[in-house]
């Protein structure tokens, strides 16, 4: 290995850990990589028995993750390389998920760290799946539709109880001792580079959370105004001052530089450069390679569907995105965002709290792959986490129709597989309808790692050929792209892109029979989408149950 060779490190806060990725810039071949889970709660989350809808994080699981997974990876990266130093790790990059903002006090520290909020839920990390804001983000986008409709229009017509004025504006009403306590509110993946940087006191703003979990938008200057905020709550006004004039950043963008302090804690290099941060799904994106007519669908515990779009010609509003926002995933190009509530998530409440005693994804995923598309006569709704995109609805709820007394449990399994796959399908002609072509799919996660049952059912639901990415760590990948870029060692974010990702050779192409079967049975699901989660149908299923025995006894040759 040459004496001269280049690294640029990844730092993905996950749900439930921190992963820190060395990849040689290069060529983005991954050197080592090592993850820390969250000590607190379960499985890192905290949460609270009747309510359902909490999720919440400590802040300091993050820091404490931060050192673990760094020194575990420069070690491993000792081994795995004798020519590896620290010292050649020449930027760092961070993506986080969100939004998951924190309050944060006078002293520019979060307020979980005080000693008389150190175990109020509400003082913590408010993670990306926490629900519980339900009422305000309904109200938010009601007063919008009067007062600002335009705000509505890049987010997809909906304002989410997943987002951050939300968040805080039920924090206002809820618990208004940390609201009061707070000086202002911060995305976790903004909150992770100005701690590294020493730049709490000004923490730079990432377009992807501003832009598609803020409101942030060139076109009106920024954040939503103080008079609307205001008149949602006082509180929502107080925490947009420190946001006036605030220009969001994109990933090419340095947040600063490595304070020595953290530098010795890592055992990286002082002063080197820190990317601005950005949204885990994003960076996902990026490390999958994602240009104009790029799907990248990061499959997960959820979904998120990213594409790109150049910004000349202007793109009309789509309803039902989680943003359209210039400069989120590529400088120079609109980021587009979609997903599902529940896709990884779905599978694990099957699996863990409803199916028989003995019942494993594996066992289940064996007897799911010999049933025939249409055979189980089931069809289903994948919202038992609400509905992100299209119809952007946390309030909507899960659904298994067919069921008979001779079902069983792997039959249940494979239409709740279908179930998301037909939920992709929505997404993918939302985008088409619009005028976005998908002329590439490039899957990534754990899931599309693990699960070929559910790429070939992806594949003959769709009928487009499912590709995987060749990183299986293509968040941590993305934020090690930006840190390259920031460093230096490539000239933009496409150049990087080019030379550091790629594809698996294997592509799940659609099979022709599954196809056809599959094409009878998405207008039922379409049909129970909108009857279910629209005003604009009258509400006759009578036909559908009919229907779906018919076509299994079709597949069954009864």
């Amino acid at each position: 290995m040459p004496n001269d060779t280049r690294y640029a490190a990844g730092l993905d806060y996950g749900t439930n850990s921190v992963r820190c990725l060395i990849v040689r810039a290069e060529d983005g071949a991954e050197i080592a990589s090592a993850v820390a889970a969250y000590a607190s709660g379960e499985e890192g989350i905290l949460l609270e028995a009747r309510n359902p809808d909490l999720a919440r994080q400590h802040p300091r699981d993050y820091l404490d993750g931060t050192q673990k997974a760094v020194q575990a990876a420069l070690e491993l990266a000792r081994q795995a390389d004798p020519a590896f130093e620290p010292a050649r790790v020449a930027g760092i990059g961070i993506d986080a998920t969100g939004s998951t903002p924190l309050p944060i006090g006078p002293d520019h520290r979060p307020l979980a760290f005080q000693d008389r909020f150190a175990n109020n839920l509400h003082a913590m990390a408010w993670l990306w799946k926490d629900h519980t804001a339900t009422e305000e983000a309904a109200s938010l986008t009601k007063q919008a539709k009067r007062e600002h409709p335009e705000y509505l229009a890049k987010c997809g017509g909906t304002y989410s109880s997943e987002w951050f004025w939300a968040k805080m504006w039920h924090c206002a009403r809820q618990a208004p001792e940390v609201s009061r306590a707070a000086s202002h509110w911060i995305e976790l993946s903004d909150w992770i580079p100005a701690v590294l940087t020493g730049t709490e006191s000004q923490p730079s703003r990432n377009r992807c959370a501003a832009g598609h979990k803020g409101l942030y938008h060139d076109a009106w200057g920024g954040y939503p105004s103080d008079s609307f905020l205001g008149g949602l709550h006082p509180e929502l006004a107080r925490f947009r001052k420190p946001l006036g004039g605030v220009r969001a950043k994109s990933m090419n963008e340095p947040a600063g530089r490595l304070t020595d302090p953290w530098a010795a804690q890592l055992g990286l290099p002082g002063g080197m450069p820190v990317a601005v941060g950005a949204l885990d799904a994003h960076f996902g994106a990026v490390g999958s390679g994602i240009r104009p007519g790029v799907l990248v669908k990061i499959l997960g515990t959820s979904t998120c569907d990213i594409m790109v779009a150049p910004l000349d010609p202007p793109l009309p509003d789509v309803p039902g995105l989680c943003g359209m926002v210039p400069g989120s995933v590529l400088p120079g190009y609109y980021g587009l965002e979609a997903g599902q509530s529940a896709v990884g998530d779905l599978f694990n409440w099957w699996v863990h709290r409803i199916a028989p005693a003995g019942a494993t994804h594996d066992r289940l995923s064996m007897e799911a792959g010999q049933l025939a598309p249409g055979e189980s006569g089931l069809l289903a709704l994948d919202w038992n986490n609400g509905n992100r995109t299209v119809l952007a609805d946390q309030r909507l709820t899960g659904l298994l129709l067919g069921q008979t007394l001779a079902t069983r449990p792997a039959e249940i399994y494979r239409a709740l597989i279908e179930a998301t796959a037909f939920g992709a399908r929505m997404i993918m002609e939302r985008f088409e309808d619009f005028g976005v072509r998908v002329e590439q799919v490039v899957t990534c996660g754990g899931i599309a790692e693990k699960s070929p049952l559910v790429m070939q059912i992806y594949a003959d639901v769709t009928g487009r050929p499912m590709r995987i990415s060749r990183s299986s760590q293509t968040c941590a990948l993305g934020a090690a792209i930006a840190g390259a870029v920031v460093a230096g060692l490539h000239p933009s974010v496409p150049a990087a892109c080019a030379a550091m990702t790629g594809v698996k050779s294997a592509t799940y192409d659609p099979n022709p029979d599954s196809a056809q079967v599959y094409q009878e049975l998405f207008p039922l699901y379409r049909a129970l989408h909108d009857a279910f989660g629209t005003s604009q149908t009258a509400l006759d299923m009578g036909a559908v149950m009919k229907r779906l025995l018919e076509i299994r006894d079709r597949v069954r040759n009864l």
